[in-house]
């Protein structure tokens, strides 16, 4: 299974506005329980997705500038971005039935 990527305010710019495929970001932070819970749900999907999604996370409490930029209020949030713009936001746990639901449309 995918141990996912993680990415910083240095690299987020070229890693995920510059994305030939489209990128889901995971703003998370360590100390988060749904947090937890939703890493093998993206861990799967990023598996099983790897030619049409990539899934990367950013630690909210390493990066809060980002996290501010994207109006990122609660966590675990999702921000699905295409060609350098978010295009769809998850917040709060979800099951993976649920998040390829949301997700599908746009890969």
């Amino acid at each position: 299974m995918a141990d996912l990527e993680h990415v910083s305010s240095a690299d987020f710019a070229q890693q995920v506005l510059q994305s030939s495929l489209p990128i889901l970001v995971d703003f998370t932070a360590v100390w988060c329980g749904p947090c937890k819970m939703l890493e093998p749900v993206l861990n799967k999907l990023a598996d099983e997705w790897k030619e049409r999604l990539h899934i990367v996370k950013l630690d909210v409490d390493h990066y809060p500038e980002l996290a501010s930029e994207y109006q990122v209020m609660g966590i675990p949030t999702l921000i699905l971005f295409q060609s350098g713009k978010a295009v769809e936001r998850i917040t709060g746990y979800l099951p993976k039935d649920r998040l390829v639901k949301i997700l599908s449309p746009h890969l």
